[in-house]
């Protein structure tokens, strides 16, 4: 694990011009932001923390249990950009743990459209909750609070739940997770073939996801788009200096029978300008029916969602089709990282072994 560090102790601009790998150690035990932060032995646990949340649960005495680990703090979710499936997951999870949550959903209905500066908006909140969830349209804004929290009087928590195109660290947490599950007869993620198809360019999931599988041994990743929506070369600059393997291409159809798992992804167009994703012809990256004789039966379909045309809906029922389940794991991986947060994942896993749920 790197050397963790304070906030506290070093100046905004010193920190806007770390590298990645470096602002991680700031991070550590205290606030989720960027996916660089992670070692594997730590999503290994969150995983497995994961699972047996998930278990005790099932029980209505193991949900009460669950109830009280958090039920003296309170969790502030602050959206300011449209979502459903984060918000909603990261509530549950609150919810599961016992944690009083309020929220803001739009910024017309805060003080920002009195000129109230998001930077104070967030202040404000710090003083009514212990925990931020936040999702903004600006990429390294939750950065910049959590910075700004070090340096003031009450240092809360702040969870990333998306910023700007860059970073989306819990989803990528859920989507491995979500791949472990999926691996987990045969053999686990390592050595798999992973396949990124669509708006890579913008896709904050796959940007952060493609950097975690590169903590599993000998993978290969694929980036399957249209030249005008590939990956970033910052995330390929990221893959070769962890020396994990990838192919750039446009064929999606070479690189299905491979695939252990399929990453699929829908045009970003709210980061459009001028509307230039309607110029792009997006026509050969989708699967349906007619591709199931193709991939692996063991293959993983996965899907951030929302979903377009990318997906048809008649494989929604195939076994390969994971993408449902996936959503759902975000409530059990967002709840496991909750209470790591607060340190209080003994008193779970203590329950655990103690009583040791049906699985």
């Amino acid at each position: 694990m790197a050397e963790e560090k304070k906030l506290s102790d070093i100046g905004w601009k010193d920190f806007k011009k770390l590298p990645l790998s470096e602002k991680g150690a700031y991070f550590h035990g205290k606030h989720t932001l960027i996916a660089q932060q992670f070692t594997r032995a730590e999503i290994e646990e969150l995983c497995m923390l994961a699972t047996r949340i998930k278990r005790i649960n099932k029980r209505r005495e193991g949900a009460n249990f669950l109830k009280g680990l958090l039920s003296d703090k309170r969790a502030m979710l602050y959206f300011a950009q449209p979502s459903s499936r984060t918000y909603l997951s990261h509530n549950a999870a609150c919810q599961i743990l016992g944690l009083d949550t309020m929220d803001v959903r739009d910024q017309k209905t805060s003080s920002e459209v009195k000129g109230e500066t998001p930077e104070d908006t967030i202040r404000t909140f710090s003083s009514y909750a212990d925990l931020i969830i936040m999702r903004h349209p600006v990429g390294g804004f939750a950065e910049r609070v959590a910075w700004m929290m070090a340096h003031t009087g009450r240092e809360i928590p702040v969870l990333n739940a998306g910023s700007g195109a860059d970073q989306h660290p819990t989803q990528a947490l859920l989507d491995v997770y979500t791949l472990r599950r999926s691996f987990e007869n045969i053999g686990g993620i390592d050595g798999k073939h992973v396949v990124f198809v669509g708006d890579l360019a913008r896709g904050r999931t796959v940007r952060s996801l493609a950097w975690m599988l590169s903590l599993y041994k000998d993978m290969t990743l694929y980036f399957i788009a249209p030249e005008s929506l590939q990956i970033g070369q910052d995330i390929l600059d990221q893959l070769d200096e962890a020396g994990t393997k990838y192919v750039v291409s446009e064929d999606f159809a070479s690189a299905m029978p491979v695939a252990d798992a399929i990453y699929m992804t829908r045009i970003q167009d709210e980061w459009d300008v001028e509307g230039e994703s309607s110029t792009t012809d997006a026509s050969d990256y989708h699967i349906g029916a007619e591709h199931m004789d193709i991939i692996k039966d063991t293959c993983a379909i996965l899907h951030p969602l929302p979903r377009r045309q990318e997906i048809s809906t008649e494989i929604d029922n195939d076994p390969r089709a994971v993408y449902w389940r996936q959503m759902r794991n975000g409530m059990w991986i967002r709840a496991a990282l909750i209470l790591k947060t607060f340190g209080r994942e003994q008193e779970a896993n203590q329950y655990y072994d103690d009583y040791k749920p049906e699985a």
